[in-house]
């Protein structure tokens, strides 16, 4: 089992990577004392996967355990399914001692680690990912919350995790779709951040796809410590963390104009990662040929999804109403090379549109849409 640290000082936690290690949590968290009583929160789909198998954990370390089973979905990510979740974890007799569980994907992490933020004015959770994406993005950090319906996780707060605890057989059950999603913010972290990262992944993009062993446990690992690097520099998004939102701001307008339903996130922020790569390129900060070669490597990930219906001004507004916008004034992330970006204010808005058709427009092309 490999193992990183997190380091904010009094808050830092570790995160665990191995296979085979979900029926394994429940002896972990008594080793470390991490709590006496504990409420599981997943959803339908995973709790038929595994929730015996971690609530047999539990049992087995002599841990008191509560589940509490949501329905899949980031439209659930509400502050309704919150109430709800409250609601019966009060009726449990669940107290300020309870440490949340937090197991699923990213909706279920997010949603799971904002009832514990906010449950009792906060209690302590464990996030176990069992998603790709939550794997090497949602899970690590502390971002917790819930959508409004005019924008993607306007509601929330930061509240980091005790453990991190990731199995990578949970990988094993997944549709190509999650795959796919969790591989937009490996690639993601690569072009922001490290150059031999991104080589890497465009040398085993299909071993990747296929889940060969360890190729993704190297790479899970390399993602998890470029998060863990960014978060400890700047945990409140300051400065530093502002770079890991490359591709939400259009990925985030693009979720919320098709209310959720059309594009799962890392469907998203892939198309919204080319439009804003287009950006910088248009815009003089990228060169042409890293420009083509982020491009050629998307031509290797695969989007199924319908593209069919897409309100181009409904996105473009729900850009404009993005939490990442200051005084009114948009923020965005574009790379400078593979390797290096910047936050800026500083571009030309009227490249937006432009540079989400033809991000549109090439995937439609290569997935046989156009």
């Amino acid at each position: 089992m490999l193992s990183l640290k997190v380091d904010l000082g009094d808050r830092s936690y570790s995160i665990y990577i191995g296979s085979g290690i979900c029926p394994k949590l429940g002896d972990m968290l008594a080793l470390y004392k991490a709590g006496q009583r504990f409420a599981v929160i997943t959803n339908t789909i995973v709790d038929e996967l595994y929730g015996e198998q971690v609530m047999a954990s539990f049992r087995q370390a002599k841990l008191a355990v509560d589940k509490f089973v949501i329905a899949d979905g980031e439209r659930y990510k509400t502050l309704k399914v919150v109430d709800s979740l409250v609601g019966e974890m009060l009726e449990k007799r669940c107290d300020r001692s309870t440490v949340v569980v937090a197991l699923g994907g990213g909706v279920t992490i997010d949603l799971a680690g904002f009832v514990a933020a906010s449950f009792m004015r906060g209690v302590d959770f464990v996030a176990v990912p069992t998603t790709l994406l939550a794997q090497v993005d949602a899970s690590i950090g502390g971002k917790v919350g819930v959508n409004h319906r005019l924008g993607k996780n306007m509601i929330g707060a930061f509240h980091q995790p005790r453990m991190v605890w990731l199995d990578l057989d949970s990988l094993r059950t997944l549709p190509r779709r999650e795959i796919v999603c969790g591989l937009a913010e490996m690639i993601k972290h690569a072009i922001i951040f490290d150059r031999d990262y991104f080589e890497k992944i465009e040398k085993q993009i299909q071993e990747l796809l296929n889940l060969s062993q360890q190729p993704l446990e190297e790479a899970i690992y390399r993602s998890c410590e470029i998060k863990a690097q960014v978060i400890g520099q700047d945990e409140r998004e300051h400065g530093l963390r502002t770079i890991l939102n490359f591709g939400h701001t259009i990925g985030h307008g693009l979720e919320t104009a098709t209310n959720y339903r059309q594009f799962r996130h890392g469907e998203a922020v892939l198309i919204g990662m080319l439009a804003e790569a287009h950006i910088a390129w248009k815009s003089g900060r990228l060169n042409e040929p890293d420009f083509l070669r982020i491009e050629k490597l998307f031509t290797c990930v695969p989007l199924k999804e319908s593209f069919a219906g897409i309100d181009m001004p409904k996105i473009i507004g729900s850009i404009s109403n993005d939490k990442k916008a200051s005084n009114g004034v948009l923020k965005i992330v574009l790379p400078l090379s593979i390797g290096r970006c910047e936050t800026t204010s500083d571009f030309n808005s009227e490249l937006i549109g432009p540079a989400i058709e033809y991000a549109l427009g090439r995937f439609m092309e290569w997935n046989g849409k156009g």
